[in-house]
């Protein structure tokens, strides 16, 4: 199964976080599997946070932005009833507000499992929500409000 991010134009596959073509980033990937984006990825050690064997906070905020955004381009095309793997390029978002609420302190080395799940959907505005969990716990929650580019961009 290919992800989201697989089906981004060669032109936009460099992002940090979710980039297939960046030689130096994460290549987080993220799936639509029912009505819920998936996305597992383990941090490398050299992203600990400020506490011994936790991961750096900002790393997280960036898995949910990136994950935020791959989820928006999913469920737009799920809303006009098209698939993400039809042939054309997927509707391309951008963060317009990224709210992260750190619950608890992530382990490092261990399976991080993300989830995006769409509260609305309207012209060129997509409101996720967000959770990013460990051995089960639910350690970073947020809300993005992702925009559409438009298409000429």
């Amino acid at each position: 199964m290919l992800a989201i991010q697989d089906f981004y134009p060669a032109e936009f596959s460099h992002c940090y976080g979710c980039g297939t073509r960046n030689p130096h980033g994460h290549k987080l990937q993220s799936y639509l599997i029912g009505d819920i984006v998936e996305a597992r990825y383990t941090v490398d050690p050299i992203y600990s946070g400020g506490f011994p064997n936790k991961v750096y906070g900002g790393l997280l905020a960036s898995l949910l932005d990136c994950h935020g955004a791959a989820s928006a381009a999913a469920f737009s095309y799920r809303a006009i009833g098209r698939e993400i793997d039809d042939g054309s390029a997927p509707d391309r978002f951008v963060t317009g507000t990224l709210t992260v609420v750190y619950h608890k302190p992530t382990p490092l080395g261990v399976e991080l499992f993300l989830q995006g799940k769409l509260k609305s959907i309207s012209n060129r505005k997509a409101i996720i929500e967000l959770s990013l969990s460990a051995d089960g716990n639910v350690c970073v929650s947020g809300e993005m409000i992702a925009i559409k580019l438009p298409s000429e961009t």
